[in-house]
């Protein structure tokens, strides 16, 4: 038999392997034919496959070689062979519309336009099939919008970090428990916690009574830095990126201020996609399953409100141990090793800010300007400090700035004035006479709520 010519060598070149596999397959089946003289509608017989068809594929090998052997696919393939492209093209583009059609109010239009054309008038299952054939993908991103679209089909790249205390994130969710606060009301806390990316391990966390802020962001990042003076909850350091949403707590200067000052970078995810995060949402899913679904006052979204009778302290120490002796102890799921055991298993030595003292007047002062008067010093319609309750703590700097510590608030004073080795006699109260000759004496002072 003659070799195949250089143009069915390249047509075999231009199949693909499935195809060039199944021609090569009837060759094999056709080969007793070919080399041995078997005669063909003996090896039909035998083979199961009907005569006619075995002529076919012995004439096409010996017209085309291996080439003619294999599936040839229609040139038409994918395409309505009873419908006219551009009529095709209009039963998608009113199907696309929005708000979306009914299949019969697409077809009915479809008919108008096909009599008014001279096409061939299309059946109503031949309208539905072109519907039902449209890309989901296209037909989210025309009814539902690129929001709906970007959440069910943009790609996304999960991070993962290389190593303990590369990567931290930082988010807040509100508790499905009700305590008791201080008044002994009724109250749902916040839970503000720091996760470390690599190990799954948790910082630093902070439960409060109050909407996120920057002040409970900051608060639980102290606890996440500084030593937590517990052998079996060693995590500690200064991470190298803070990643976080895109809320207010979280872009306030005052968290700008503090990533600065401890050479820490802080990533937002986009604004209006909540993506990334899904380790951190993930440990809430586990505090939710494991923990509060045991502890009084639980009521799940859709359930009534369950009779408090924890208090905050009181929640706040049951999640330490559930997060000591529980979570950091139990092997994770996804990296298979405890995340207390996989945060100590590099045996680095976390990078930590030179004393706890730097990192409390870091984390816990939001400046803001204050002057000091002679009814002593007003934060947020409260008086925090007058001159019959002296500051707990006071320290001078070489800088001449006064660190002044209050039970709830703490101040840095310009000048030593108020907290020297002696007090002023100042009234608690300014006397409401204007012509009152007692000197009026101001202090530059920055506070912020502890």
């Amino acid at each position: 038999m003659a070799a195949p010519k250089a143009s069915e060598w390249t047509a075999l070149v231009s199949l693909r392997e499935a195809d060039r596999q199944r021609a090569l397959e009837q060759y094999y089946w056709l080969r007793p034919a070919l080399e041995d003289g078997v005669p063909l509608r003996l090896l039909a017989r035998e083979g199961g496959v009907p005569l006619r068809t075995a002529q076919r594929w012995l004439q096409r090998y010996q017209q085309r070689g291996l080439a003619g052997l294999a599936h040839r696919a229609r040139s038409d393939r994918g395409q309505r062979r009873r419908v006219a492209p551009e009529l095709q093209q209009l039963i998608e583009g009113l199907a696309l519309r929005k708000p979306p059609p009914t299949v019969a109010s697409v077809h009915r239009q479809a008919c108008t336009v096909a009599e008014e054309q001279g096409w061939p008038t299309p059946s109503y299952a031949t309208v539905y099939s072109i519907i039902k054939a449209l890309d989901p993908a296209l037909v989210t991103l025309a009814h539902e919008g690129p929001k709906r679209y970007a959440d069910q089909y943009e790609l996304l790249y999960r991070r993962e970090a290389s190593r303990p205390n590369e990567l931290w994130q930082a988010d807040h969710t509100p508790l499905d428990l009700w305590v008791l606060d201080e008044h002994g009301r009724p109250a749902r806390p916040w839970l503000t916690v720091i996760l470390d990316d690599y190990s799954r391990a948790v910082a630093g966390y902070a439960v409060s009574l109050h909407a996120p802020s920057s002040i409970q962001t900051a608060l639980a990042l102290r606890q996440a830095i500084w030593r937590k003076g517990d052998l079996h909850w060693t995590v500690c350091g200064i991470p190298e990126t803070l990643y976080n949403d895109h809320g207010s707590d979280f872009t306030s200067h005052h968290l700008e201020q503090v990533a600065a000052n401890l050479h820490m970078t802080v990533v937002f995810s986009t604004a209006g996609k909540p993506r990334g995060r899904g380790k951190i949402e993930r440990f809430f899913g586990t505090v939710n399953q494991l923990f509060l679904a045991d502890q009084p006052g639980y009521s799940p979204a859709g359930a009534p409100r369950a009779q408090p009778s924890l208090t905050l302290p009181q929640l706040d120490d049951r999640l330490r141990q559930f997060v000591v002796e529980t979570y950091h102890r139990r092997p994770h799921s996804e990296t298979g090793v405890a995340p207390q055991a996989r945060w100590e298993a590099e045996g680095f030595l976390p990078r930590l800010p030179a004393t706890p003292e730097d990192l409390d007047l870091l984390l816990l002062t939001v400046a803001k300007p204050r002057r000091v008067h002679q009814a002593g010093i007003h934060f947020r319609a409260s008086a925090i400090w007058t001159p019959r309750s002296p500051p707990m703590w006071a320290k001078t700097s070489p800088s001449a700035m006064t660190h002044v510590i209050w039970p709830r608030y703490a101040c840095t004073l310009a000048r030593p004035l108020c907290v020297g080795r002696s007090i002023p006699s100042w009234p608690a109260r300014p006397s409401p006479s204007r012509t009152s000759s007692a000197p009026a004496t101001s202090v530059g002072a920055s506070c912020g709520r502890r």
